[in-house]
Protein backbone atom coordinates (compact mmCIF):
# COMPACT_ATOMS: atom_id res chain seq x y z
CA UNK A 1 0.00 0.00 0.00
CA UNK A 2 2.92 2.22 1.16
CA UNK A 3 4.34 1.47 -2.18
CA UNK A 4 1.87 2.30 -4.05
CA UNK A 5 0.99 5.38 -2.74
CA UNK A 6 4.66 6.41 -3.00
CA UNK A 7 3.63 5.66 -7.30
CA UNK A 8 0.88 7.61 -7.24
CA UNK A 9 2.58 10.61 -5.64
CA UNK A 10 5.45 10.92 -8.12
CA UNK A 11 3.10 10.15 -10.81
CA UNK A 12 0.94 13.17 -10.58
CA UNK A 13 4.19 15.29 -9.46
CA UNK A 14 5.45 14.12 -12.97
CA UNK A 15 1.61 15.37 -14.28
CA UNK A 16 1.67 18.55 -12.45
CA UNK A 17 5.52 19.60 -13.23
CA UNK A 18 5.10 18.88 -16.93
CA UNK A 19 1.44 20.75 -16.45
CA UNK A 20 3.30 23.89 -15.10
CA UNK A 21 6.34 24.00 -17.73
CA UNK A 22 3.66 23.42 -20.19
CA UNK A 23 1.35 26.91 -19.00
CA UNK A 24 5.37 28.89 -18.40
CA UNK A 25 6.27 27.68 -22.31
CA UNK A 26 2.72 28.67 -23.09
CA UNK A 27 3.32 32.36 -21.35
CA UNK A 28 6.64 32.93 -22.28
CA UNK A 29 5.12 32.81 -26.25
CA UNK A 30 2.18 34.66 -25.81
CA UNK A 31 3.26 37.25 -23.61
CA UNK A 32 7.03 37.40 -25.15
CA UNK A 33 8.82 37.65 -21.72
CA UNK A 34 11.48 35.45 -20.49
CA UNK A 35 13.54 36.62 -17.89
CA UNK A 36 15.53 35.55 -14.91
CA UNK A 37 12.63 34.21 -12.54
CA UNK A 38 11.20 32.79 -15.59
CA UNK A 39 13.98 30.60 -16.27
CA UNK A 40 14.53 29.57 -11.84
CA UNK A 41 10.35 28.46 -12.22
CA UNK A 42 11.32 26.57 -15.19
CA UNK A 43 14.09 24.90 -14.10
CA UNK A 44 12.39 24.43 -10.97
CA UNK A 45 9.99 22.18 -12.43
CA UNK A 46 11.96 20.25 -14.84
CA UNK A 47 14.15 19.13 -12.16
CA UNK A 48 10.89 18.21 -10.10
CA UNK A 49 9.70 16.50 -13.40
CA UNK A 50 13.29 14.11 -13.46
CA UNK A 51 12.72 13.69 -9.82
CA UNK A 52 9.24 12.45 -10.44
CA UNK A 53 10.67 9.94 -13.35
CA UNK A 54 13.33 8.48 -10.72
CA UNK A 55 11.03 8.06 -8.09
CA UNK A 56 7.91 6.67 -10.54
CA UNK A 57 10.84 3.66 -11.60
CA UNK A 58 11.47 3.08 -7.97
CA UNK A 59 8.18 3.38 -7.20
CA UNK A 60 7.07 0.74 -9.97
CA UNK A 61 9.43 -1.78 -8.63
CA UNK A 62 9.25 -1.33 -5.08
CA UNK A 63 5.08 -2.26 -5.31
CA UNK A 64 6.30 -5.95 -6.75
CA UNK A 65 7.70 -6.18 -3.22
CA UNK A 66 10.72 -8.38 -4.79
CA UNK A 67 13.11 -5.12 -3.49
CA UNK A 68 13.27 -2.56 -1.27
CA UNK A 69 16.73 -1.76 -0.57
CA UNK A 70 17.52 -0.36 -4.33
CA UNK A 71 14.19 1.43 -5.06
CA UNK A 72 14.25 3.05 -1.30
CA UNK A 73 17.30 4.38 -1.36
CA UNK A 74 16.76 5.37 -5.02
CA UNK A 75 13.70 7.84 -3.99
CA UNK A 76 15.53 8.91 -0.98
CA UNK A 77 18.80 10.20 -2.49
CA UNK A 78 16.87 11.35 -5.59
CA UNK A 79 14.31 14.10 -3.23
CA UNK A 80 18.12 14.97 -1.64
CA UNK A 81 19.03 15.75 -4.56
CA UNK A 82 16.16 17.06 -6.23
CA UNK A 83 16.21 19.95 -3.11
CA UNK A 84 19.87 20.32 -3.80
CA UNK A 85 19.19 21.61 -7.68
CA UNK A 86 16.44 23.30 -6.30
CA UNK A 87 18.92 25.40 -4.22
CA UNK A 88 21.28 25.87 -6.65
CA UNK A 89 18.87 27.40 -8.97
CA UNK A 90 17.45 29.49 -6.72
CA UNK A 91 20.37 30.88 -4.92
CA UNK A 92 22.42 31.04 -8.48
CA UNK A 93 26.38 29.80 -8.75
CA UNK A 94 28.21 27.64 -6.39
CA UNK A 95 31.63 28.29 -5.66
CA UNK A 96 31.88 25.30 -3.18
CA UNK A 97 33.64 21.82 -4.65
CA UNK A 98 32.43 20.16 -1.75
CA UNK A 99 28.37 20.56 -2.57
CA UNK A 100 28.99 20.34 -6.32
CA UNK A 101 30.59 17.21 -5.72
CA UNK A 102 28.00 16.06 -3.66
CA UNK A 103 25.67 16.88 -6.00
CA UNK A 104 26.38 14.97 -8.34
CA UNK A 105 27.43 11.94 -6.85
CA UNK A 106 23.62 11.70 -5.44
CA UNK A 107 22.60 12.36 -9.27
CA UNK A 108 25.11 9.94 -10.32
CA UNK A 109 23.59 7.65 -7.74
CA UNK A 110 19.78 7.97 -7.91
CA UNK A 111 20.19 7.58 -11.88
CA UNK A 112 21.75 4.23 -10.96
CA UNK A 113 19.18 3.03 -8.23
CA UNK A 114 16.22 4.43 -10.69
CA UNK A 115 17.45 2.39 -13.95
CA UNK A 116 18.30 -0.78 -12.22
CA UNK A 117 14.80 -0.27 -10.43
CA UNK A 118 13.21 0.05 -13.94
CA UNK A 119 15.02 -2.77 -15.64
CA UNK A 120 14.28 -4.86 -12.34
CA UNK A 121 10.44 -5.26 -13.62
CA UNK A 122 11.16 -7.17 -15.90
CA UNK A 123 10.74 -10.84 -14.78
CA UNK A 124 13.00 -13.28 -16.36
CA UNK A 125 13.73 -17.48 -15.98
CA UNK A 126 16.52 -18.56 -14.89
CA UNK A 127 18.22 -18.81 -18.29
CA UNK A 128 17.73 -15.21 -18.91
CA UNK A 129 18.73 -14.71 -14.52
CA UNK A 130 22.09 -14.08 -15.92
CA UNK A 131 21.78 -10.50 -17.52
CA UNK A 132 19.78 -9.53 -14.73
CA UNK A 133 22.78 -9.71 -12.01
CA UNK A 134 25.13 -8.70 -15.37
CA UNK A 135 23.08 -5.51 -15.63
CA UNK A 136 23.44 -4.89 -11.80
CA UNK A 137 27.34 -5.62 -11.60
CA UNK A 138 28.42 -3.00 -14.41
CA UNK A 139 26.00 -0.04 -13.26
CA UNK A 140 27.39 -0.11 -9.69
CA UNK A 141 30.73 -0.95 -11.11
CA UNK A 142 30.82 2.07 -13.68
CA UNK A 143 28.94 4.24 -10.97
CA UNK A 144 31.43 3.37 -8.72
CA UNK A 145 34.30 4.76 -11.08
CA UNK A 146 32.16 7.89 -11.72
CA UNK A 147 31.88 8.51 -8.18
CA UNK A 148 35.98 8.37 -8.04
CA UNK A 149 36.54 10.48 -10.74
CA UNK A 150 33.95 12.56 -9.43
CA UNK A 151 36.00 12.92 -6.23
CA UNK A 152 39.25 13.32 -7.40
CA UNK A 153 38.77 16.07 -9.95
CA UNK A 154 39.30 13.36 -12.71
CA UNK A 155 42.82 13.54 -12.34
CA UNK A 156 42.77 9.90 -12.56
CA UNK A 157 41.03 9.60 -16.07
CA UNK A 158 43.48 7.89 -18.07
CA UNK A 159 43.51 6.84 -21.26
CA UNK A 160 42.59 2.72 -19.49
CA UNK A 161 39.75 4.39 -17.25
CA UNK A 162 38.53 5.91 -20.15
CA UNK A 163 38.30 2.34 -22.40
CA UNK A 164 36.62 1.05 -18.90
CA UNK A 165 33.75 3.25 -19.08
CA UNK A 166 33.02 2.84 -22.91
CA UNK A 167 33.06 -0.79 -22.59
CA UNK A 168 30.98 -1.06 -19.53
CA UNK A 169 28.65 2.06 -20.89
CA UNK A 170 28.15 -0.23 -24.11
CA UNK A 171 27.57 -3.88 -22.00
CA UNK A 172 25.22 -1.63 -19.76
CA UNK A 173 22.89 -0.23 -23.49
CA UNK A 174 23.29 -4.08 -24.73
CA UNK A 175 21.99 -5.75 -21.41
CA UNK A 176 18.94 -2.86 -21.10
CA UNK A 177 17.92 -3.36 -24.50
CA UNK A 178 17.59 -6.75 -24.62
CA UNK A 179 16.33 -7.00 -21.22
CA UNK A 180 12.59 -6.72 -22.20
CA UNK A 181 12.98 -9.17 -25.45
CA UNK A 182 13.84 -11.85 -22.40
CA UNK A 183 10.95 -10.98 -20.37
CA UNK A 184 9.08 -11.49 -23.85
CA UNK A 185 10.70 -14.44 -24.10
CA UNK A 186 10.35 -15.67 -20.34
CA UNK A 187 7.67 -18.20 -19.17
CA UNK A 188 5.14 -15.49 -16.81
CA UNK A 189 3.32 -18.75 -15.25
CA UNK A 190 2.72 -17.65 -11.46
CA UNK A 191 5.54 -19.94 -9.30
CA UNK A 192 4.13 -21.18 -6.08
CA UNK A 193 6.15 -18.86 -4.00
CA UNK A 194 4.89 -15.95 -5.79
CA UNK A 195 1.79 -17.15 -5.33
CA UNK A 196 1.99 -17.34 -1.56
CA UNK A 197 3.71 -13.82 -1.56
CA UNK A 198 0.56 -12.67 -3.64
CA UNK A 199 -1.91 -14.30 -0.59
CA UNK A 200 0.26 -12.43 2.16
CA UNK A 201 -0.41 -9.18 0.47
CA UNK A 202 -3.98 -9.64 -0.26
CA UNK A 203 -4.12 -10.90 3.62
CA UNK A 204 -2.33 -7.37 4.86
CA UNK A 205 -4.84 -5.38 2.43
CA UNK A 206 -8.05 -7.04 3.91
CA UNK A 207 -6.42 -6.41 7.43
CA UNK A 208 -6.19 -2.57 5.92
CA UNK A 209 -10.03 -2.60 4.92
CA UNK A 210 -11.41 -4.43 8.41
CA UNK A 211 -9.56 -1.64 10.29
CA UNK A 212 -10.55 0.87 8.18
CA UNK A 213 -14.59 -0.67 8.95
CA UNK A 214 -13.73 -0.62 12.22
CA UNK A 215 -13.16 3.33 12.34
CA UNK A 216 -16.57 4.11 10.84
Amino acid sequence: MQSLNLKKFFLYLSIGSVALSAVIGIGVILLGNFGEFETKVLLTTMTVTITSILGLACGSYLETGRGKIVPLAGIFIAVIACVLWIFLVWNGTVHETFFAKTLLSLTLVAASCSHLSLISLARLDKRFGWSNYALQITVWILTVILLVLIWQNFKTASDLISRLIGVLSIIIAALTIVTPVFHRLSNHAPKAEEIDAEIERLKQRIEELEKQREDF
